[in-house]
């Protein structure tokens, strides 16, 4: 494996690509034939990308239109040292890693250290943060800490998503996609001046729907099984050139299946079924383990799992209403404040042994709700000095509960999980850049931050309980409801943190278009409690914030009359207290434990490498390479009475090597028609998931991916007709797995080839 990187690596220098991940798209500027400036906000203001000394990635809402990403998972192994993927049996539940630095765990106690940020608002919670990607402006990926500007819990990095505004033009569009899968969406939206140059409004709707790739050994039907709808609303309301005012709304109801598990269980443990079995009446014999013979994991060429438990549900709700004041040239400078409220429910069954076999599975529930308010100002000291000073606050609830039915350890036992949390922040901040000389700037900011956690987990075991989709499914014989009887164990607590974090760099003008930078940067992720417990000791005892220090310097150039661009970032990261959750299962006492252990320290350093290059009018090269060594500095790891050195160990979800080469070309038709081609590669490597202690069953294989796409645009582009494809070469991965000792192996497959027709017309 070492040689098959080594020759990728001296590949792409030779060609000399490598480039902004699908990322940043390098659209062509029909003027001069060169790369166009990109417009980002990762500082919270409007700037060329290549001015930003953060390295930081952007996908423009246009390619992510194109290739047919209906949520930011679709962005998986598009953009250098990103992993974005789903918990191996919640994949409502977000996993972003950035750097090696991520959160793997289901439950929201967890929190996150990459911040999802929409249109100014921080998303708290992971569930549900693999947000819907339509009618999206762009999303901008900064990698590192962003503290200082974005808070706490972005440790990793942020992405940031912003949503199309009003055009202050009457027009739209309507697009359809149908393909494999029996998939179907449909999209539009509306802009309408309803007082001009005053009062202006956006409409739109999607409906997305397909049909799983994983069959149900049980009965034979489709497992996974996808249906979405959502509309968003955004009003602009600008009654003079310094003041705008903007609100908008959201609706989002997702009618899915239930999440698919994988049994990728071995001979001996819990969960084990053997292949060829049948069970209670299956249409189709057991599957034959994914992770059979002990050793990493291989997906099969055909999918299956089974559900025979449970009925087929997955349903969420989300609700967001966002409140932005932008109000320009005051007394105090330019101001801004943003208020945002999210709530979401959400409601799903798993049969978790993924067999027919009647085993275990779950009936969960989250209902959650966070409020966040912002105000902050803009303005210049002096000819050389200028600052952004503001306040934040947030205050979210969530309460969830599990019913878990455990036959496989003892038939007809239950347990039974509830948590109620509530998280409260509130912080102020100031960064300042100075401009030392004409070229030189200095960067300097902090943040002050105090968070207070209040938590209740309760456990409650029963035997014989209903089935879970029975009206009367929590009540326990002998017990009662398990819900409001005295609960078996109650745990939880109070406890308050107070945290501070910074960022200094310099930033050097070599050139027109060309930077050189270098900062320091400080940021912290929340502590709290473990909510999905075990014993009472487990919820008692908080995890602290852990806290890292990245150092970077980088490089963003523009050669050749701007028809080549080289991004570079080089970095290091000490990571302090990190915080790792231990997920496991004890057969001896037929116990599930999980808690956030405060590991001691790791490193993290790499690089990433991002290349944009048109050479001639119409034809756009990019790709992209990145490294990344993260090790455990000082681990000392123990489960189950056995201790581990965990020093030089891999942390979880951080491939070593990613890498991206793409090419698209735009063919010039009679009056002003085009022809648009575009195909791409992406290579990651191997890497550890959900598990401590780098287990071969917990490895997941390398991937290789090739999409494309090639898209008719009529004349003034009255209309589009689209082919795409993702994973052409349908290759069969693995693409999550939990390796629980003892239990089985949870793994989930990644999606085999996609394509489709898509057809829009705009007016």
């Amino acid at each position: 494996m070492k040689r098959m990187n080594w020759k990728l690596m001296a590949g792409l220098s030779v060609i000399g690509l490598s480039a902004t991940s699908f990322a940043a798209m390098a659209q062509q500027a029909a003027d001069t034939g060169g790369i166009e400036d990109i417009v980002v906000t990762a500082q919270k203001k409007s700037e060329n990308l290549q001015s930003v000394p953060i390295s930081v990635s952007a996908i423009g809402g246009d390619k992510l239109s194109n290739m047919n990403l209906t949520s930011l998972q679709g962005l998986a192994n598009s953009v250098p040292n990103v992993q974005i993927d789903n918990f191996a049996n919640t994949p409502q539940t977000a996993v972003f890693s950035i750097r090696g630095i991520g959160v793997i765990e289901p439950d929201p106690y967890a929190g996150n250290t990459v911040g999802i940020v929409v249109d100014g608002v921080p998303q708290f919670f992971s569930m549900g943060a693999l947000l819907d990607t339509y009618d999206v402006d762009r999303v901008e990926i900064l990698r590192g800490p962003q503290g200082t500007l974005f808070g706490a819990n972005t440790t990793g990095g942020v992405v940031n998503v912003v949503s199309k505004r009003p055009s202050g033009e009457l027009g739209g569009y309507v697009k359809g996609t149908y393909g494999n899968w029996n998939r179907f969406d449909l999209t539009g939206a509306i802009d309408a001046p309803l007082v001009k140059d005053k009062l202006n409004v956006r409409l739109t709707g999607i409906h997305s729907e397909r049909e799983g790739w994983v069959t149900n050994v049980y009965d034979g039907q489709s497992m996974g099984d996808k249906n979405l709808d959502a509309i968003r609303g955004i009003l602009v309301y600008t009654p003079d050139s310094d003041l705008k005012i903007t609100l908008q709304g959201e609706y989002v109801a997702t009618r899915n299946g239930a999440p698919v598990v994988v049994n990728g269980g071995l001979p001996g443990e819990g969960n084990y079924v053997p292949a060829g079995t049948y069970w209670n009446g299956s249409l189709l014999p057991m599957y034959t383990s994914p992770c059979a013979g002990g050793g990493r994991c291989s997906a099969p060429d055909k999918y299956y799992s089974g559900n025979n438990e449970v009925p087929d549900v997955s349903d969420m709700n989300t609700y967001l209403a966002i409140g932005t004041i932008e109000y320009n040239n005051t007394p105090i400078g330019d101001i801004t404040a943003v208020t945002g409220y999210k709530k979401f429910n959400l409601f799903e069954y798993t049969d978790q042994d993924g067999t027919a076999k009647t085993n275990n599975a779950t009936r969960r529930r989250t209902a959650a709700h966070s409020f966040s308010q912002e105000l902050r100002t803009a303005f210049d000291v002096n000819d050389r000095i200028n600052a952004i000073v503001g306040g934040f606050y947030m205050k979210n609830h969530f309460d969830h509960y599990q019913m878990y039915h455990l036959d496989f350890a003892v038939p007809g036992l239950a347990q039974f999980n509830m948590q109620d949390q509530d998280n409260e922040s509130i912080s102020a901040f100031a960064q300042t850049y100075t401009q030392l000389t004409d070229k030189l700037k200095l960067q300097a900011g902090v943040r002050f931050t105090h968070e207070k956690t209040k938590a209740v987990a309760t456990l409650d075991y029963g035997m014989n309980l209903p089935a879970l989709d029975n009206p009367n499914w929590a009540i326990a014989p002998g017990i009662g409801d398990l819900r409001t009887a005295e609960h078996q164990v109650n745990a939880g607590g109070s406890k308050s943190w107070d945290q501070v974090g910074w960022k200094i760099g310099l930033d050097y003008e070599l050139g027109q278009n060309q930077l050189v930078y270098a900062s320091w940067a400080r940021g912290f992720k929340s502590g709290g409690f473990t909510g999905r417990i075990s014993n009472a000791a487990d919820g008692s005892r908080p995890f602290n914030p852990e806290k890292v220090d990245t150092y970077e310097i980088g490089l963003k150039a523009d050669f050749l009359d701007r028809r080549l661009r080289a991004n570079l970032a080089v970095f290091r990261t000490n990571y302090r207290n990190m915080q790792v959750a231990q997920i496991g299962y004890n057969s001896e006492t037929q116990e599930q434990y999980n808690r956030i252990l405060n590991a001691g320290k790791s490193k993290l350093q790499g690089f990433e490498l991002e290349v944009t290059a048109v050479p001639v009018d119409g034809l756009t090269l990019r790709g992209s390479l990145a490294y990344l060594d993260a090790t455990y500095k000082n681990f000392i790891y123990v489960d189950q009475g056995i201790e581990y050195d965990l020093k030089g160990k891999d942390l979880q979800n951080a491939p070593k090597w990613s890498s991206t080469l793409g090419v698209n070309y735009s063919h010039a038709l009679p009056n002003d028609a085009k022809v648009v081609a575009d195909v791409s590669w992406s290579y990651t490597a191997s890497k550890y998931y959900t598990a401590i202690l780098d287990t071969a069953r917990s490895q997941v294989q390398p991937t290789y991916y090739v999409d494309a796409l090639l898209t008719y645009h009529a004349p003034d582009d009255k209309y589009t007709i689209g082919l795409w494809g993702k994973n052409l070469l349908d290759k069969r991965y693995i693409a999550t797995v939990y390796d629980s000792v003892g239990y089985m192996g949870l793994t989930g497959y990644a999606p085999p080839r996609q394509y489709g027709l898509s057809v829009g017309v705009n007016f």
